[in-house]
């Protein structure tokens, strides 16, 4: 077939309108899952400190009749901090532009605002969650809270067959280090989460979450203490069966604990987790703010800061070093 000579085609018209959707699809994930479990405090200084106590070991405690008891030495509180560390976005979106009548959103300056706040979140969910360790910053060099992994020194084990790994730092008088990866891994053992989950009760924790990357959720879900693949048919006849082969929850002998997926902690490390004892405290909580007009444009500012509080890190514990791929 052949267009009829002279023919006015799309290709010569000046004027049809642009055919743009109203929408802006965007599929970057803004679950924050640790940060969301993890309690709220306040922080009143850069230094955010808190004490730590433990009981004695049980022991055998028999007295004679009428004697005269001897002191029994006072063991004082454990001293621990953790610094605030700042995140922030400054934005800046001109006049003209604000002015325009852009699709997919009312205002450039509004949509702008929103997107520099979900990455702010994001950003401190890997903060928080992450292997980073205490720096207390210079005039030149930006504050770091200790991160999820950094604290975890109790209860830990790790996938690596090396005995020289050093898959745990913890806290000294100088701040929380955080630990050296093993240069090789294994695939997660559920031998071993089970494990963890003994010692963190064993010291007195009551874990209730499993914090797994994408790729050891997966392997969590295939533990053979989980029934796979089984067929679930719901009570409505109209319904369609399902084939159940993730789990969404653990129970072990020492209570039921949530698998949790999260995009942003690391995936080599499976966390078991007494959120109980997990706080972030915030010397300034999320705010936003506009600068100082100085040209012809809008210029704001996204910002949090933010310490993590390990209320006691034996409450919980980790599986290290574990294979991704």
């Amino acid at each position: 077939m052949a267009t009829g000579v002279g023919t006015y085609q799309t290709y010569q018209a000046i004027g049809n309108r642009e055919d743009l959707e109203e929408a802006i699809y965007n599929i970057s994930p803004t679950e924050t899952p640790f940060m969301t479990a993890a309690g709220r405090k306040k922080a009143t200084n850069t230094k955010h400190e808190w004490q730590k106590d433990s009981l004695r070991a049980a022991a055998a405690n028999a007295q004679i009749e009428g004697d005269t008891p001897a002191n029994t030495t006072v063991v004082p509180t454990v001293r621990l901090f953790n610094t605030t560390q700042i995140a922030s976005y400054t934005f800046d979106v001109s006049g003209t532009q604000q002015a325009m009548n852009p699709a997919g959103r009312a205002e450039e300056m509004a949509y702008q605002l929103t997107k520099y706040s979900r990455e702010l979140k994001r950003d401190m969910e890997k903060a928080l969650s992450g292997n980073n360790s205490y720096a207390a910053g210079t005039s030149g060099a930006a504050r770091v809270t200790a991160s999820l992994e950094s604290w975890m020194s109790t209860n830990w084990t790790t996938q690596n067959a090396s005995p020289t790994s050093a898959a745990s730092a913890g806290f000294s008088s100088t701040g929380t280090l955080a630990p050296v990866d093993a240069t090789t891994v294994a695939t997660v053992t559920e031998a071993n989460v089970k494990a963890i989950i003994r010692a963190c009760w064993t010291e007195g924790g009551e874990p209730d979450t499993l914090l797994v990357g994408p790729y050891n959720k997966v392997k969590v879900s295939g533990f053979s203490g989980i029934l796979t693949n089984n067929i679930f048919q719901p009570a409505s006849k109209s319904g369609q069966a399902m084939i159940v082969a993730a789990a969404d929850a653990y129970v072990s002998d020492f209570g039921t604990l949530k698998v949790v997926p999260s995009r942003f902690n690391r995936d080599r490390t499976i966390c078991v987790l007494d959120m109980e004892y997990w706080k972030v405290a915030y010397l300034r909580p999320f705010q936003s703010f506009p600068l100082a007009k100085t040209k012809d444009s809008m210029q704001r500012t996204v910002l949090a800061e933010f310490a993590l509080v390990s209320a006691n890190e034996a409450a919980s514990g980790k599986v290290a070093d574990l294979s991704v791929s």
